[in-house]
């Protein structure tokens, strides 16, 4: 690693050691990576569905970062690179267990009574959801059908963050309790 450069600089690699790195430094492409590996691996624990999943996102979005980083562009731009080629690999191994699960080699006669069965589960989910609560059915909503994040949801129905939280909270125990009876 060349003299004189910080290992760490707000948690992330500073800007002269990816800086090293993209000018091929092997010991500073090793020390961005070694220093990238928690935060990825924390959002992916958070973005994908199984332990397994968050894993292997961040060891492919590590290598990516090992073979790409000469192509990144603004070296203050590392973490948000990092995050979109976690979120891509969660996205894509998502799918692919959807796509799994969507196989067209089922019997026909199986299809039709596991698609009435789906069909009939939904209504129960759809019918638990409307009997929520109004505050509670729109934050349930905007958080766990559309995926806003949490903050964005609170800002959009004018609540705080805790309050969010906590009806989201009463919701989810509100739904499964409905579903359960």
């Amino acid at each position: 690693m060349p003299r004189g450069v910080d290992v760490v600089d707000r948690g992330w690699a500073s800007e002269q050691l990816i800086a090293a790195a993209q000018g091929g430094d092997l010991e500073s492409l090793a020390a961005v990576v070694h220093g990238a590996h928690p935060h990825v691996r924390r959002f992916a624990d958070h973005l994908c569905a199984s332990p397994q999943d968050a894993e292997d996102a961040a060891q492919e979005a590590l290598i990516i970062l090992y073979r790409k980083i000469g192509s990144l562009r603004a070296t203050a731009a590392l973490a948000s690179w990092m995050f979109r080629i976690v979120r891509h690999e969660c996205l894509r191994r998502a799918r692919r267990l959807v796509d799994r699960h969507d196989g067209t080699d089922a019997d026909p006669a199986a299809s039709a009574e596991d698609e009435a069965i789906r069909r009939l589960e939904a209504e129960r989910v759809a019918a638990a959801i409307r009997a929520l609560p109004d505050i509670q059915r729109r934050v349930l909503v905007m958080r766990d059908v559309l995926g806003h994040p949490g903050r964005a949801v609170a800002e959009a129905l004018g609540l705080s963050t805790p309050a969010m939280k906590s009806h989201l909270h009463r919701a989810r125990a509100a739904l499964r309790a409905g579903l359960s009876a």
